[in-house]
């Protein structure tokens, strides 16, 4: 019955965005809409949850829809049931920040219908077990949050962003659909099950697990196919950059996740290591490309981009391990992997959900005009923070466990014989570790230029606490990043369904280890106990407060902050986000961005003012896809003449192509 309440939930949301558009123009039609989404969200949550903690068998429903005399197949198992929580919790809470943050929205008859229908299209993705289903869902999807992406379609730069993201979104769903034709090797059933029962040489594999990077990866984020995202998340209203960011992609990752260990069967070693070292790539790029940016949202685009490339660090891991048989080893990769997604749908829509209540209170996204927020957004202060450092990999919070697994399936690595994955795997940790470190000075930067110093523009002196609905979702969320962060071992343990279906092995079971210690191999090789770690540092903060409190002097003293011997009041004389990265900039932008700087000093007498100016380069942009753009003008403006053929020509053109046609059936035949 599982699978019936899940597509229950999934046909509420489409029907909620039908019954959007005429609602979309009444006064309550935010909390009406998003109140409806919330409910489905949270109920499929509760059914994932309900699948994987009792461990139940998957089901299946056949519905008349789809192709004829087939049908749409759908199914939930240990994965779908996963990601059905990640889903559903995202989607529940990111609907509850939007009742508030809805009210700001100047378009909502462009959001309200397409928003609940984005969210069930999703929910169809998971179920699907079917190709047939899987791409519809899929393609519903993307258009849909292509609609969403253009919902503010005047504001400069917009229509480019979707222009983009439907280039990217057609190339994915094309490359998915190839990756399921090579699958079913010209059979008539398109079930997941014929799929599973299918037999692939090597090249075949190959073929199919390119498609998929690909098809997925675009829509995941890898590079070098991560072009769309620094300009539709902008782009999009802040709650539909939370859900695109927290939800969507994680939706990516899970096509491949279920492509490439359900389907598809063991890989070969080779290119499981593409996979590992495309995700090494995409973590350090994208965390470069974040360190650079000023505006906030662009900025954490970026960092999805980052978290991606540590996610599939973790799958080319496990499809690594599998292959040589290391089962143990491959669940503890497989687990750091969907650890993370969980992890990274959490803290990202908690940092989306921030910049858009920022955004809100300021009317910007320039951190270099932000400042001082903590004191007039106390509350979006301490959550945001709490998203900086879950984010940034430390202890106690949630990011850190993943990450920590990731690295401690990379110290499993030497058990692997061949020798591309014994030099690879240790490269690809040194790839993590720098962008994790890197990561950790982004949001430093990020969170002491926004909230800290003094305001750098009137938006900043004049702005106000967000509303109790979006800081009710952002608490909640920074909460349970804290709690996955404290009590880890629940998380592991309650993926050992997944790990068992995929791989035929789990981790050991975590929970009931003494003070919920986590053991990922062995306690002599390593552990991590995060409600010691929390423990530790309450006391220690606590202790040193009231050292301070007790000991210090009582008297308040107020003295103008260290100026370095030029008193200055203008806040622009505070650390910037450009300052802030110039170190990194100058080391590694310098390499990975052509970055330059031009420094305009006029002499003495001339009174114009000094000039310093930062100019970054995008290669992937100007030496992949600006040639190609430029190609496809080009043929297309040859092709134009065709538009003009005379009937005869256009007949002979027809018969031509019959012909060739017919010779390449024959010959493949």
């Amino acid at each position: 019955m599982a699978v019936e309440f899940a597509l229950i939930a999934a046909g509420a949301l489409l029907l909620t965005g039908i019954a959007a558009i005429p609602l979309s123009h009444h006064r309550r039609a935010a909390e009406l809409v998003y109140g409806a989404s919330a409910l489905p969200c949270g109920f499929a949550g509760v059914i994932g949850l309900w699948a994987l903690v009792a461990n139940a068998a998957p089901t299946t429903v056949t519905l008349p829809l789809g192709l004829p005399w087939i049908g749409a197949h759908f199914r939930l198992d240990g994965l779908g049931a996963f990601f059905l929580i990640v889903l559903g919790l995202g989607g529940a809470l990111n609907s509850i920040y939007a009742i508030g943050h809805g009210r700001h929205e100047t378009e909502p008859g462009r959001v309200l219908p397409f928003y609940p229908a984005f969210l069930g299209a999703m929910l169809s993705v998971v179920l699907a077990d079917d190709a047939f289903s899987f791409l519809l869902s899929w393609e519903v999807m993307s258009l849909l949050s292509w609609g969403l992406v253009l919902v503010h379609h005047r504001a400069g730069g917009t229509q480019r962003a979707g222009y983009v993201y439907l280039m990217m979104a057609a190339f994915g769903t094309m490359s998915l659909l190839l990756a399921f034709g090579l699958m079913t090797g010209g059979a008539e059933n398109y079930g997941f099950d014929a799929l599973r029962a299918a037999t692939h040489g090597p090249a075949a594999m190959a073929a199919v697990l390119v498609l998929m990077l690909m098809g997925a990866g675009s829509k995941a984020g890898l590079v070098p196919l991560h072009v769309w995202l620094p300009l539709a998340h902008p782009a999009a209203p802040s709650h539909v950059s939370a859900l695109m960011s927290g939800i969507m992609t994680k939706i990516a990752v899970y096509g491949f996740v279920r492509v490439a260990f359900d389907l598809l069967g063991p890989v070969p070693w080779p290119m499981a290591m593409v996979v590992m070292i495309l995700g090494g790539i995409t973590a350090v790029m994208g965390v470069m490309q974040a360190l650079m940016e000023h505006d906030i949202k662009r900025l954490l685009a970026y960092h999805t981009v980052e978290n991606i490339g540590i996610i599939f660090i973790g799958l080319g891991l496990a499809l690594a391990f599998r292959a040589e048989g290391l089962t143990a080893a491959a669940a503890l990769a497989l687990v750091a992997a969907l650890f993370h997604v969980l992890n990274h749908s959490l803290f990202k829509s908690l940092l989306f959900m921030g910049a858009g209540a920022i955004l809100n209170a300021t009317g910007t996204r320039d951190m270099e005009r932000m400042g001082g927020l903590i004191h007039r957004m106390p509350v979006t202060a301490v959550v945001f923070l709490a998203g900086c450092v879950a984010i940034s990999a430390l202890p106690p919070f949630n990011g850190f466990v993943s990450e920590w697994l990731t690295f401690q399936a990379i110290l499993v690595s030497p058990d692997l014989s061949p020798w591309g994955l014994k030099i690879s795997a240790p490269a690809v940790g040194a790839l993590l570790a720098l962008a994790a470190a890197l990561a950790a000075t982004c949001f430093v930067k990020v969170y002491g230029v926004t909230f800290l110093g003094r305001s750098r523009g009137a938006e900043a002196a004049a702005a106000r606490e967000t509303d109790r609905w979006s800081l009710g979702a952002m608490v909640v969320l920074a909460g349970l990043c804290l709690v996955i962060g404290i009590l880890p071992g629940f998380v592991i343990d309650l993926l050992a369904p997944v790990t068992q279906a995929l791989l035929g092995g789990a981790m050991p079971h975590q929970a009931d280890s003494p003070w919920l210690t986590i053991i990922p191999v062995a306690a002599s090789r390593s552990s991590y106990n995060g409600f010691l770690v929390a423990v530790f540092i309450a006391l220690s903060a606590g202790t040193m407060a009231w050292a301070v409190h007790r000991f210090a002097s009582r008297r308040l003293r107020r003295a103008p902050a260290w100026d370095c011997g030029f008193p200055d009041p203008s806040p622009v004389t505070q650390y910037g986000a450009g300052s802030f990265a110039q170190p990194v900039r100058r080391v590694l932008g310098s390499v990975l961005m052509r970055a330059r700087e031009e420094v305009f000093m006029p002499p003495p007498g001339d009174l114009r003012p000094a000039r310093h100016e930062v100019h970054l380069r995008d290669l992937i942009w100007e030496r992949s896809y600006a040639p190609l753009a430029a190609f496809i003008q080009a043929a297309a403006t040859r092709l134009n003449v065709m538009q003009t053929l005379t009937i005869r020509r256009y007949l002979a053109l027809v018969v031509f192509s019959l012909v060739s046609l017919l010779v390449v059936l024959t010959l493949w035949n």
